[in-house]
């Protein structure tokens, strides 16, 4: 049961009067739009609860739509894209995907601290996800097949690769001898393998299409037959002895190519990929910029939205294209700000919201105009990778009694809270060009307030960090349960969106199908 501080659901005040609604009427055909369905009254701002002053963004409709609706209907979209552009061809179409936690799912959650981080390639793009799995009590080894119940409905077979961390050794044992979907990817340590006990269930593991990471530098020889099960070594930024200044430029090449993990730094990343890593696991995304960034909004995120206004597509379509890109949300909030300076309050200032103030054709105009802005910038990938799961994570964490703008304003505290890594300098200077509700300022700019604690617990989550969460967990009086249904209904939802959006770009390739990766990556 979520322990319910007072501060942590506050009220937001009404709504002012949309004095602009009159001249935007003619722009927008939408009768029951949601943006006109919130001009309800609303209860009253609790006690203590501060708004800022003049315009005040609280929330986008693409906030408080029902993003779980969203996932499954985006899977269903891109499958049903996908099959209309390869019918002719006669090619399968792929299954759409709805989201259930059944009761094993939530059994286990209550046992276990997860915690997940990005897998990125040397192009720095997001090429899977790592969950790690810590029991909650020593001694307590949680169902494993309970756990790859849970692990599949959030990644189903065809759903993406997962890497899965599990740091007890009984729970690893028993997941080894299990049978877990082709796209989980293991980690076996280096002195399990080493084991000839386990050989057999390693090599049992490999031939049914399980990839499986070899973790840490071996300090004896693995036995003969199980080299060939290991697609690729895990291997720790300390402990890797390729990188130390001292390492000659003629080292021999390693039999197996690896991974990197332990990586802190923007320096160590590269680092890493330039003496061959083929991935890097993790993003450091608490080290600040040195210098400010070219940020740009992703060109094909600008492309999707111009292509859904000419289809005539709903605001939902547009919200969840909008959702992959906080830089472009950002823009354009910003944009609708100071093309109505003080003739509107913007409380719940949606993207719904916008459009009717923009007008189609204006908003198609400005979209023309931010692509000439645009790049493809893989940089900024991971970090919106990251912006959307912490943005989800905050929304679903909130208490069940929270408000839709209190659920609102979470998702924008999390989001916004890298823009920082986005624009490369710091929040307070990017935040100063763009009215906030206090509370999301005060949490992201100051660490205070009453949304800091969940912010606070979402960046512990993507650390892995066992004590950390648990800590963070106190703080924020939320129960492990709660915490790990919030976060993987988080990674389904932000998959499916992924998905969805891979789905329509494969189909607008030639032949319909996806560009393969080359040799040696991960997929």
């Amino acid at each position: 049961m979520t322990k319910n501080p007072p501060a942590l659901s506050p009220h937001v005040p009404a709504h002012a009067a949309r004095t602009a609604a009159s001249a935007v009427a003619s722009a927008t055909t939408r009768s029951t739009s949601p943006a006109a369905a919130k001009a309800a009254p609303r209860t009253p701002v609790t006690a203590g609860a501060t708004t800022a002053p003049g315009q005040t963004l609280t929330d986008f409709d693409w906030l408080e739509t029902s993003i779980e609706q969203a996932a499954a209907r985006t899977d269903l979209q891109a499958a049903r894209h996908v099959a209309r552009q390869r019918a002719a061809a006669g090619a399968p179409a792929g299954p759409a995907t709805v989201f259930t936690m059944s009761a094993a799912s939530s059994r286990v959650l209550g046992k276990v601290v997860l915690g997940y981080a990005p897998v990125i390639d040397p192009s720095e793009a997001v090429i899977a996800t790592r969950l790690t799995v810590v029991p909650l009590r020593i001694g307590v080894t949680p169902d494993v097949d309970e756990l790859l119940q849970a692990i599949g409905e959030v990644w189903p077979e065809h759903g993406g690769l997962v890497v899965l961390n599990v740091t007890s050794e009984l729970m690893l044992a028993e997941l080894l001898r299990a049978r877990p979907n082709r796209n989980v990817m293991m980690e076996v340590p280096w002195f399990v393998a080493a084991e000839p006990a386990n050989s057999a269930v390693l090599r049992e593991l490999a031939s049914r299409g399980n990839l499986l990471l070899l973790k840490g530098r071996p300090t004896r020889e693995l036995p003969r037959e199980v080299l060939p099960c290991f697609k690729w070594a895990l291997i720790d930024y300390a402990d890797d002895r390729r990188l130390t200044a001292l390492a000659p430029a003629h080292t021999a090449a390693r039999s197996i190519a690896h991974i990197q993990g332990g990586v802190r730094t923007m320096a160590q990343l590269r680092h890493s990929f330039e003496r061959g890593a083929i991935a890097v696991i993790g993003w450091p995304l608490h080290e600040p910029e040195l210098a400010p960034l070219q940020a740009r909004p992703d060109v094909e995120v600008v492309l999707a939205l111009i292509e859904h206004l000419e289809q005539g597509s709903n605001a939902q379509r547009l919200d969840e294209t909008l959702m992959r890109d906080p830089l472009l949300a950002f823009e354009l909030m910003r944009h609708v700000q100071a093309a109505a300076p003080g003739q509107l309050r913007l409380e719940a200032g949606s993207f719904d919201q916008a459009i009717s103030l923009l007008g189609a054709q204006p908003l198609r105009r400005w979209l023309a105009g931010m692509l000439a802005r645009t790049g493809g910038d893989m940089r900024l990938r991971p970090v919106n990778f990251a912006a959307l799961r912490r943005g989800l994570l905050m929304r679903h964490l909130a208490a069940a009694s929270a408000s839709t703008e209190t659920r609102g304003e979470l998702f924008m505290c999390g989001v916004f809270s890298l823009l920082d890594r986005s624009f490369g300098k710091p929040l307070v200077e990017t935040l100063g060009t763009l009215d906030v509700p206090e509370r999301v300022r005060a949490a992201i700019v100051n660490g205070s307030g009453p949304y800091h604690p969940l912010l606070a617990l979402a960046q512990a989550i993507e650390s892995e960090v066992a004590s950390e969460i648990r800590a963070a967990a106190d703080e924020a009086f939320v129960e492990p349960l709660e915490i790990n249904r919030a976060l993987l209904k988080t990674l389904f939802l932000a998959s499916s969106l992924d998905r969805a959006h891979a789905g329509r770009t494969a189909a607008q390739r030639p032949g319909g199908t996806a560009t393969q990766r080359p040799a040696g990556t991960a997929t």
